[in-house]
């Protein structure tokens, strides 16, 4: 999704992922992917899916800041960091595979609390980079966490309709991203932080699905539609859909390439204030 929002950007190459081979001498001055599937604001969700860590994944963008100082002066290097895109996805691993299934979490905190716990952990996050010189950040919000199609078979009780109380913590979750964002801005001179909104466009595409073209919004198109993701995911997978730009999921977790660029149109929208 981010991607497509790259190329709606005009971007033509993407930024290698950081501990790649590829992320060396001139490719690191387009930037460099930090991201980890599996991660979380939530250190032990990265930990427990053997992930990199928020906490890490910041110190190695300190190490690649090091990196570009020496090769392009620090004012030039700076001027980067400050003017540099920088942009954020995570939470729904924090839930779906770690607070809903871990009874050690979801019995010791309600989800308005692990709300809050994953909001100190995105507000130490942007305060970190801010001291790092960065000055613009996007971050996305959660998706409706009760419709993707592995979560209807996990928590639906057999039903196939979106599960309302997981779409209701994410409406929570995402009311208090917003505010905590505002809050952010308020305090750090200088920071645009856009809160991308994807939990509506993404709501829209499955509760009127033909409206965008597609065909199925309630079961995605690799394997049986209903739980698959990761390496258990590809065009052999048993069962896979032979026309995957119908369906709005690819596995039970992620949008398909084609609900991915409707999204990306809607953030584009929302961005502007980061490339102006």
């Amino acid at each position: 999704m981010l991607s497509h929002t790259a190329e709606y950007l005009g971007f033509t190459s993407y930024p290698p992922a950081y501990l790649s081979k590829d992320a060396k001498g001139k490719n690191l001055l387009t930037g460099a992917n930090f991201a980890s599937a599996g991660s979380g604001y939530y250190e032990r969700t990265a930990q427990f899916y053997r992930a990199i860590t928020l906490t890490q994944q910041v110190a190695y963008y300190k190490e690649y800041q090091d990196k570009l100082v020496r090769m392009v002066g620090k004012e030039r290097a700076n001027a980067m960091f400050s003017g540099g895109i920088h942009l954020l996805s995570a939470g729904s691993s924090d839930f779906i595979q770690n607070y809903y299934i871990n009874p050690v979490l979801n019995r010791a905190y309600s989800p308005d609390q692990f709300s809050n716990i994953l909001m100190r952990s995105f507000s130490t996050f942007v305060q970190n980079l801010y001291g790092l010189g960065v000055r613009k950040i996007g971050v996305t919000t959660l998706p409706p966490t009760g419709c993707l199609p592995a979560t209807i078979t996990l928590f639906g009780g057999g039903s196939n309709q979106c599960v309302g109380r997981l779409n209701q913590d994410a409406i929570s979750f995402n009311n208090k991203l917003n505010t905590t964002s505002q809050v952010l801005q308020n305090n750090l001179p200088g920071l645009k932080l856009v809160v991308f909104d994807i939990y509506h466009p993404l709501l829209d595409m499955v509760i009127k699905p033909t409206d965008q073209g597609f065909f199925e919004a309630r079961k995605a198109c690799c394997g049986t539609g209903t739980i698959e993701t990761s390496l258990l995911c590809n065009a052999r997978s048993i069962g896979t859909c032979s026309n995957a730009t119908q369906y709005v999921y690819w596995d039970g977790f992620h949008p398909s390439e084609s609900a991915n660029q409707v999204l990306a149109q809607d953030l584009l929208e929302q961005g502007f204030s980061l490339i102006s």
